[in-house]
C-alpha cells in the first residue's frame, strides 16, 4: 500500500470558497483494489470506529499511513494549520442513506478532514460531493468531486466549509481522517460513534437498518 504523497504535495491549493484540495488517483489502482477487498463488510448506513469493525491486512495498512506523520506533516504544511499535537479521528462508511449529504460544514472542533474514496467506478447518479458557496443552495457549488476510488479531498474546517451532495442510496465507502482541536471534543465524538455503532448493530441483528446493495 503506497499513498502517493508526492501528488498530494504537488496539488496546488484551491481557497475558493475555502481551503481545499482534490488528488485524483491518490491511491494506484491496485492498492484501490486491494484495499476494497480487505474494507469492512458492513450493510448498515453510518459512521463507525475502525475498532468496532473488522478488516483485512490492506486496509489496516493504509489506515495507519493515513493517521502517520507523514500525512499529518503534508496537510499541516498544505492548509497552513500547526496539528503537531491535534489528535485524530478515523471513521469508516460503507454505505449511503437518503438523508446523507444534507449541506453542512464539519464540527466545529475539527481543524481538517480527509475523505478518502474507496469505491468501484462511479455511475452517473447521486452521491458527488460538492464543494460549496453557502449552507442553502446545494447548486452553488465550486467543485463537484466523484467518490472514486482512491481520490482524496482534503479541506480546512472553518464555519464557511459548506458541502454535501444530491441523495445516493447504496454502497459508497470512505475513509474520514480528522484532526481535532479539541481531545476532550474528539474523545466525546469518538464515544457518540461508539454507542451508536452499538444501536446500529443491535437493530441489525433484528432486521433493521440494512442498506440494500
Amino acid at each position: 500500500m503506497s499513498p502517493d504523497f508526492e501528488l498530494f504535495a504537488a496539488t496546488p491549493l484551491n481557497t475558493d470558497p475555502y481551503p481545499h484540495l482534490v488528488v485524483p488517483k491518490f491511491l494506484k489502482q491496485a492498492d484501490v483494489d486491494a484495499a476494497i477487498a480487505d474494507f469492512p463488510r458492513l450493510d448498515m448506513p453510518g459512521l463507525f470506529l475502525p475498532e468496532a469493525v473488522e478488516y483485512g491486512p490492506a486496509f489496516a495498512n493504509l489506515l495507519k499511513q493515513m493517521e502517520g506523520p507523514q500525512m499529518r506533516a503534508l496537510v499541516s504544511e498544505k492548509l497552513g494549520i500547526d496539528l503537531t499535537n491535534a489528535p485524530t479521528l478515523a471513521t469508516v462508511r460503507s454505505n449511503c442513506q437518503g438523508k446523507d449529504g444534507r449541506i453542512h460544514p464539519d464540527a466545529s472542533f475539527k481543524l481538517a478532514t480527509i475523505l478518502l474514496y474507496l469505491n468501484e467506478p462511479w455511475a452517473p447518479q447521486g452521491g458527488r460531493l460538492r464543494i460549496l458557496r453557502s449552507g442553502t443552495d446545494l447548486e452553488d457549488y465550486s467543485a463537484e468531486v466523484s467518490p472514486e476510488g482512491g481520490l482524496l479531498i482534503c479541506f480546512k474546517v472553518q464555519p464557511n466549509s459548506w458541502h454535501g451532495h444530491h441523495p445516493y442510496i447504496g454502497p459508497r465507502r470512505y475513509l474520514m481522517i480528522n484532526y481535532c482541536g479539541d481531545p476532550q471534543q474528539r474523545d466525546a465524538e469518538a464515544a457518540r460513534h461508539r454507542l451508536s455503532g452499538r444501536v446500529k448493530k443491535l437493530g441489525r441483528a433484528f432486521g433493521f437498518g440494512r442498506i440494500p446493495a
